[in-house]
């Protein structure tokens, strides 16, 4: 069985999702310099939130002059879907200090997530260092793409004409893959059937409320019917 207990390991099983950071960072850069955000803010704005998706919403909503307030609270709820990621690896570092968990925590993103449920789900050991690794590798390489972007976006016309806005999603679908490698069919079932859930209570909530609040609810939701299948 696999081991990834190394700081190293943990850089290198890394590097295969920084491409799809140039992109996003990339887009950032440029959004929040045309919002009209210094390079300070934009270089505080990713090391603070650290959250493409939230950081995109910020500079809309500053744009807007949305209180101060609306923004704390719509970053939040944007973000705590972080909640249910962390609760999912945290069995594998209940052993450690709480300050480590916190420093472990306070990095996870979708894209390191990704990586990490893979040797999780194939009941494979991981350590905190390894996901030191893996967190500060793409914490610092997500910084850089958006200080790039600020700093030299106005000489990219199109970005898009790169493809790098859809690296991110050629990753995501690489990674759910790699999961299904030594999972039995019984568990691709539920995992198909879950699926098919959140697609149906996502398109369900969304006629009622914002469209980044469905997709909370239908995944915690679904999160929770896995666990109740999963038993």
């Amino acid at each position: 069985m696999a081991e990834h207990l190394s700081f190293r390991q943990g850089v290198r099983e890394c590097i295969p999702t920084l491409l799809g950071y140039v992109g996003i960072g990339l887009s950032f850069g440029i959004v929040a310099t045309s919002s009209g955000f210094h390079l300070i803010e934009i270089i505080l704005l990713s090391l603070l939130v650290y959250a493409g998706s939230a950081q995109f919403v910020i500079c809309s909503l500053v744009i807007a002059g949305t209180p101060l307030y609306a923004i704390v609270l719509t970053t939040f709820i944007i973000n705590s879907r972080m909640f249910l990621l962390s609760l999912t690896l945290a069995p594998n570092f209940k052993n450690y200090g709480i300050l480590n968990r916190i420093g472990l925590a306070s990095l996870v993103t979708d894209e390191t997530f990704g990586v990490a449920i893979t040797p999780h789900v194939k009941g494979e050991k991981i350590n905190d260092r390894w996901l030191h690794g893996l967190n500060i590798t793409a914490y610092t390489f997500w910084t850089i793409a958006s200080i790039a972007g600020a700093l030299f976006g106005k000489q990219i016309k199109n970005p898009e004409s790169f493809g790098l806005d859809f690296a991110i999603i050629a990753m995501f679908i690489f990674l759910a893959v790699s999961q299904f490698e030594t999972i039995s069919r019984k568990r691709i079932s539920i995992y198909v059937k879950l699926i098919l859930c959140t697609i149906v209570m996502m398109f369900g909530f969304s006629m009622f409320v914002p469209t980044y609040i469905a997709i909370l609810i239908a995944s915690t939701l679904a999160a929770l019917l896995g666990v109740v299948l999963d038993r």
